[in-house]
């Protein structure tokens, strides 16, 4: 019931939503991948595995989103449709338009698609979470830490588990540069812009909340 239960106020909104978003957050992906001038902390990491595994980065999207979701179970934290949905469709998505974007650039176009990615994921976040079917699984694994640990902020959590996964996939070869920079600083600006935007009305509201709190990272 869980993963439905949402669905029972304006299905076809949210269900458009949700799949939009998640599929224009693995576009925004493959465009900042392509533009190789770096990653956001969680993909680092993902193009990290994918670098050391073999396998491609959808694949290990995949995989690390389940493997995440699985740390819920302690957590106590329910997932939604839109989590579990998360996990599978934004990998595949990313592989898919990678397969699609001609190969190398000149900087100009490579910034573009930087640029390009961030807005995408940002302008994804607010659809996806719009929907109110779930968060992704790696915002849930923060915000399930904070339920579990009232003493700890969620600025805290936030900060430890991206600097943990940036240094560990640069380790392993994801690309950091000034891009992971860019992301950093504009993601949360642009989320609190798309996120109320975008946001479903639950029945009886006047209008959707306006002080949404920008996620992790989003959509993953």
């Amino acid at each position: 019931m869980a993963l439905i239960g949402n669905l029972r106020h304006r299905p076809v909104r949210r269900l458009t939503q949700l799949y939009v978003g998640l599929a224009l957050y693995g576009i925004g992906m493959a465009l900042m991948i392509h533009s190789d001038l770096g990653l956001n902390p969680w993909d680092v990491f993902h193009q990290g595995l994918a670098k050391l595994t073999g396998l491609s980065f959808g694949t290990v999207t995949i995989a690390l989103g389940a493997l995440v979701l699985l740390l819920w179970i302690p957590l106590r934290q329910r997932p939604g449709l839109g989590t579990v949905s998360n996990v599978v469709v934004i990998g595949l998505v990313v592989d898919a338009t990678l397969a699609l974007l001609p190969a190398g650039g000149p900087l100009g176009v490579r910034i573009a698609l930087l640029v390009t990615g961030i807005l995408a994921i940002a302008a994804a976040t607010g659809l996806y979470l719009g929907a109110q079917l779930g968060p992704g699984p790696r915002d849930g694994l923060m915000t399930g830490i904070v339920a579990r640990r009232p003493g700890w902020s969620i600025r805290l959590v936030r900060t430890v588990i991206e600097v943990t996964v940036l240094a560990l996939g640069w380790l392993l070869g994801g690309t950091v540069g000034w891009g992971t920079v860019a992301f950093a600083l504009a993601i949360g600006p642009l989320a609190q812009l798309f996120i109320p935007l975008f946001a479903v009305p639950e029945p009886g509201d006047a209008a959707p909340a306006t002080g949404a709190v920008a996620p992790a990272t989003p959509a993953c």
